[in-house]
């Protein structure tokens, strides 16, 4: 085990602005490890190398409609008859070679038999009125005819073999999937998941589904942060809860890392009370930390940290253990660094104005992101409103915001219709 990093990466001791923060999270955060997928499993997975075609598509001249396959010559003037010689469909090409005064019936997606430069939609062809089918030995009686070439897709419409079409760093979606195995890829090389491992402390907390006895809470945390890993392009591992003893924490986290865990979210223990011991355990397995506390509500005791173990590195997160806390610190902190472990490039919570419909009391000196209800006015604007009860600990609160009201760092007092950003947690 051991801890190697530059100068930039020792502790900050005081309130770390979230920004600041979020650069030294995802600091060097990148993915190396590539893993074949098949086809199946790759949807919004990142594509590691450049990809090519295998094969031409369509690899040989193909009929864009069904009708007849005639030649440009002897349609030249109609009403004219053809003698029916064949059929072709897809799958089953027509092997021989249209003559002067022949067609072949023909289907969508067919190949264009040997001699045939023209397609006749069926819609333009009746039967002779002396025969009564339109069948092979049969004539056809084209009644107007198509320009040359018309409805004929050509060999490499779509693309040629060796042609580069998917790129290294693309997301991989149902689009480019389908692409892929038209080029003939059963499987894809892409970037592997980072394995995150979720650990919620403290010796209050029961499953979901419990009996709860005096003095116990549910341990909800792990679940909303699970959810946003997922989503982020995490494999998850749930590790349980902690007791607040060094040794069982120590235990569950050094397995964690052992198991090939590239990042470890605690959920709890992450402040400096005499049962928080997240980031003393974490000193113990060598983890150098960045930051121990942000300037931000909710979510002020954030510890981030990193070590090398086995010449690998492995990233810590400790987030606060109230769930509003733990959630809104995900959003901002867990999401984009999970994204770049994955190779997806990091989707930053964007900020965007609002106007305010209450008024919004000066701020201090942390960044208040507060829970609220954003709606989309006819004209475009957005107005929002900040729940009257802020409290980190209401999650009921937060399942009903679709923002997030951001309050900087000494903002004034706002009044009714001032602008002030807000992040949103859903679309409006």
């Amino acid at each position: 085990m051991s801890t190697i990093f530059d100068d930039e990466n020792v502790l900050h001791k005081g309130l770390v602005p979230p920004q600041k923060a979020l650069g030294l999270v995802l600091k060097d955060a990148t993915s190396i490890d590539v893993e074949s997928v098949d086809l199946l499993h790759c949807n919004g997975r990142v594509l590691a190398e450049d990809i090519s075609a295998q094969r031409t598509q369509p690899p040989f001249d193909a009929s864009a409609m069904d009708g007849y396959a005639v030649r440009q010559a002897d349609v030249t003037a109609t009403p004219c008859d053809l003698k029916i010689i064949g059929q072709s469909a897809a799958g089953h090409a027509f092997q021989g070679r249209i003559k002067k005064g022949e067609a072949v019936r023909i289907f969508t997606g067919a190949p264009i038999p040997l001699g045939a430069d023209t397609i006749i939609i069926q819609e333009n062809t009746k039967a002779p009125p002396q025969e009564k089918g339109r069948g092979i030995g049969f004539h056809i009686c084209v009644l107007s005819a198509e320009a040359k070439g018309k409805f004929i897709r050509p060999a490499g419409l779509d693309f040629s073999e060796g042609q580069v079409l998917l790129n290294k760093d693309q997301v991989l979606n149902p689009q480019s999937i389908s692409l892929a195995a038209s080029m003939n890829h059963a499987s894809l090389p892409v970037f592997k998941k980072p394995n995150v491992a979720i650990l919620a402390t403290g010796d209050e907390l029961v499953l979901p589904g419990s009996t709860l006895e005096a003095s116990q809470i549910i341990a909800s945390n792990t679940y909303g942060i699970a959810a946003i890993a997922k989503e982020a392009g995490a494999n998850v591992l749930n590790l349980g809860i902690a007791n607040d003893t060094f040794d069982d924490l120590k235990n569950i986290i050094s397995d964690a890392i052992n198991n090939g865990s590239d990042l470890i979210v605690t959920s709890g223990g992450a402040s400096v009370g005499d049962h928080d011991l997240v980031k003393p355990v974490m000193e113990s397995l060598g983890f150098v930390f960045s930051f121990i506390k942000i300037a931000m509500k909710p979510g002020k005791p954030v510890i981030f940290g990193r070590t090398i173990i086995d010449g690998k590195e492995r990233r810590f997160l400790g987030l606060a253990g109230n769930p509003v806390s733990s959630l809104v610190s995900s959003h901002i902190f867990l999401k984009p660094l999970i994204q770049l472990l994955a190779g997806k490039p990091p989707e930053f919570v964007k900020q965007i104005e609002a106007t305010i419909t209450q008024p919004l009391e000066a701020n201090g000196d942390r960044e208040d992101y507060m829970r609220g209800f954003a709606t989309r006015m006819p004209n475009g604007e957005i107005e929002t409103e900040a729940f009257t009860k802020q409290d980190s600990s209401m999650l009921a609160t937060l399942n009903r915001a679709n923002c997030l009201i951001i309050r900087q760092v000494d903002a004034k007092k706002l009044n009714i219709g001032d602008k002030t950003p807000i992040i949103l947690l859903q679309n409006i």
